[in-house]
């Protein structure tokens, strides 16, 4: 008889469309095949333990226990209406190593009502994922008040979620196992959905293993949830058959994501085989959080959403897990409830607003720290591609009809049969009273909307490769490669393009970082231009780009000259001078030989020393901001000539050390005593021991007298240039030195000249 009545529901439904809810027997539309298992389907297995209840009906308990294997439970009672208004917790035993966990709380706001006019349909907690574990113990407190009675038919439900074969996923992989499929008790047996009630003077009874949900019965509508008439969408009809096919999925305005299968996740299809059910569009996307923890391996996250299943299923009564789509904290996403990723399947996911929205889930608990990126961008391409099925635009708005009569965390109450407005993009809470998706993921469904939406934020130019920058400037001769970067995800973006002086020039993926580009002579504004899969456009700020060909120019050639210092015969002190520019911008200016220095553009000379009797060439290179460059050198050999070989007059005595040149110096302190030494060259210096007794000396050269030069200083000094003169060339000329007798400190030593050829 029973079988008879599930043909009858199913030929009635299959040729109707009963309260904007298509349903199609045998049909499952297109389901996602972007990493399906090779393997069958696991089997997850769920058991139930009633829970002892206290006798004024305010606590309940299960006392610690061992258990079959499980790594997800929930709570759940006869009357998916009632709620549990205190403290729901329970502890478990890892099966790894033994150990008990601290008192974990269990969420109480999933609401049953989801499914309303399902046969055995209960109310429940939100399950929580705790790993491979053997043991549990469990505590329930109405809130302390004797009027706050526990609903009735309370039970632990445990799942496991049975093992699968390799699963090829992306961006995360998953390990799941397939089991055979397990034949359900017959569902108009009660005692396959409840429990036998426990005894208060006992503990409770033994684990009972429930059995699938009952069939609906003909008197059981095909809607879940009270609600006006919807007429049927023209582009789905009603089937005349149970074996139709349904028309083709509306095309996306936006590229689809990546989503693990049905198949992939390892789904066993027997625990759920009626049809699936459709409405006529898709209008909005609500977003959950399944709540219990976030602190699971991705690896995991398979075998987590197929403890969802089952438990939506085996525990709560429903017909098939209740989201369409689930996504993890590595933002891979799960197919959902069956009837094809691309259709507008009817699930049970937001009492009073499932029809025509769709439900995703994020494993995990939101409501003290925010979701990873991964997940926010996961969220808003699939909730993108959804809506583009439908014209929506994920940072609009649209009109809903409440199926029921109530109100949501904000206060707004709804009446069934109004409509009332609501983000294309909600959260579960916009919907009746709850705290889904907790309340940082709420907090980030602004920014969901934004990436959904576009336009593309962020969007900057970081580098110019191939030229050199001054100021705000970029200077090339001709080729560049321009970097750039944006904070909306590259999985958003269309393309890119590369604008010179508001051009195209250039057209990338928009994974792509960077473009090459050829401009011509001249100054250049190049932008960067990202199409969002939307198809909003953002342009970046312009960079000044100027392409220069022409080399700098040293305008005044580089030139050695002696400076004063201390003299060795390895290091005598000289000055290197020269003068660049160019006509866009220069940058540097480099000193390649004998030694390799770096100047900027501003520096025109520079301290360095030479070896005596050594002819050495000084190569210079000048840069400009775009590459171009000018060489330029001069050569040049300091020669030492000591006091010796001057030609002299009056008193002059020899002194020894070996810290004058060669060994020894003259000194005098005769009054017009002279030295006078004449060379070729093109630069001199004077070099002699100073003290602070030292006198004075009057400078001639070619004959005429240019400085009196002092020799007085306060810590002694050898073999010091301490006077010098230099010519724009080389030539012949004569320097003299003539004692001046300073009162006090006459004395005058002196260590010879140097001069440069």
């Amino acid at each position: 008889m029973r079988s008879k009545r599930r043909i009858w529901l199913t030929a009635a439904l299959a040729t109707s469309a009963v309260a904007g809810v298509l349903v199609f027997e045998g049909v499952t539309g297109n389901s996602s095949v972007d990493a399906d298992a090779k393997s069958g389907p696991a089997k997850a297995d769920v058991h139930a333990t009633a829970l002892k209840v206290d006798g004024d009906g305010t606590s309940a308990t299960l006392g610690k226990r061992d258990t079959k294997p499980f790594s997800m439970l929930g709570i759940t009672w006869t009357d998916p209406a009632a709620k549990v208004t205190g403290a729901v917790e329970v502890r478990t035993r890892s099966a790894a190593n033994g150990n008990w966990t601290s008192w974990l709380p269990l969420e109480t706001d999933i609401d049953g009502r989801t499914e309303t006019g399902r046969s055995g349909v209960r109310g429940s907690t939100e399950p929580r994922w705790v790993g491979p574990s053997n043991g549990v113990e469990v505590r329930i407190n109405a809130g302390g008040k004797v009027s706050a009675k526990l609903p009735a038919g309370l039970r632990l439900d445990t799942v496991d979620p049975g093992r699968s074969g390799t699963l090829n996923a992306d961006p995360a992989a998953f390990a799941a196992d397939i089991p055979a499929a397990d034949p359900s008790a017959d569902p108009s047996d009660p005692a396959a959905t409840e429990p036998p009630a426990p005894n208060d003077s006992t503990e409770p009874p033994a684990e009972v293993i429930p059995s699938d949900p009952a069939s609906p019965s003909p008197s059981d509508t095909a809607t879940v949830e009270p609600a006006p008439p919807v007429s049927p969408s023209p582009s789905a009809p009603a089937s005349s058959s149970p074996a139709a096919t349904l028309p083709p999925a509306p095309p996306s305005t936006v590229p689809k994501p990546p989503i693990t299968s049905r198949a992939g996740w390892g789904a066993d299809e027997s625990m759920s085989p009626e049809a699936p059910e459709y409405t006529d569009t898709i209008k909005a996307v609500f977003v959950h959080h399944t709540a219990g923890t976030s602190d699971y391996s991705c690896a995991d996250s398979a075998a987590i959403v197929r403890s969802v299943y089952a438990y939506h299923v085996k525990s709560n009564g429903w017909k098939d897990i209740g989201y369409n789509f689930l996504v993890d904290k590595c933002g891979t996403i799960f197919e959902g409830r069956k009837g094809g990723v691309d259709r507008p399947v009817f699930g049970a996911h937001t009492y009073g607003f499932n029809r025509q929205t769709a439900g995703i889930s994020v494993i995990g608990t939101y409501t003290g720290s925010a979701a990873p990126s991964a997940v926010t961008t996961s969220v808003a391409r699939i909730a993108a591609w959804k809506l583009g099925q439908y014209k929506g635009n994920p940072s609009g708005s649209t009109m809903l009809t409440a199926g029921a009569t109530g109100s949501n965390l904000a206060g707004t109450k709804f009446t069934a049969g109004t409509q009332y407005s609501f983000k294309q993009i909600s959260g579960h809470r916009d919907g009746f009273a709850t705290e889904c998706p907790g309340t940082k993921l709420y907090g980030q469904l602004p920014a969901i909307r934004s990436l959904a939406a576009g336009p593309v934020t962020g969007l900057a130019i970081k580098s110019v490769t191939g030229a050199g920058l001054s100021g705000t400037t970029y200077y090339t001769k001709s080729t560049v490669t321009v970097g750039w970067s944006a904070t909306t995800p590259s999985a958003f973006i269309s393309k890119y393009e590369l604008l010179v002086d508001g051009k195209s020039v250039a057209t990338t993926t928009g994974t792509a970082t960077s473009a090459k580009a050829t401009l011509a002579v001249g100054s250049h504004q190049v932008q960067v231009r990202a199409t969002h899969q939307s198809g909003k456009v953002t342009t970046s700020a312009a960079a000044t780009v100027v392409a220069d060909q022409t080399a700098p120019a040293f305008t005044t050639k580089p030139n050695l000259a002696l400076r004063t210092g201390t003299v060795n015969t390895t290091a005598v002190p000289v000055t290197l001078k020269w003068k660049a520019t160019d006509a866009a911008s220069l940058k540097e200016v480099r000193l390649t030989a004998p030694l390799a220095k770096t100047y900027g553009p501003t520096t025109t000379s520079a301290s360095h020393t030479a070896k005596s009797g050594v002819a050495t060439s000084w190569a210079m290179t000048a840069y400009d901001q775009a590459g171009n460059t000018a060489a330029a050198s001069v050569s040049g050999t300091p020669v030492i000539v000591q006091e010796s070989s001057a030609t002299k007059t009056g008193t002059w005595t020899t002194k020894s050390s070996s810290s004058y040149l060669g060994g020894k110096s003259y000194s005098s302190s005769s009054k017009s005593a002279s030295l006078s030494w004449t060379f070729t060259g093109r630069s001199v210096a004077l070099v002699a021991s100073r003290a602070a007794t030292s006198g004075q000396v009057y400078v001639y050269v070619d004959g005429v007298k240019v400085s009196t030069t002092d020799l007085k200083s306060s810590t002694t000094k050898y073999r010091d240039a301490l006077w010098t003169k230099s010519w724009s060339s080389s030539a012949k000329h004569t320097v003299k030195i003539v004692v001046v007798a300073t009162s006090g400190r006459p004395t005058v030593t002196t260590d010879g000249i140097v001069y440069l050829k």
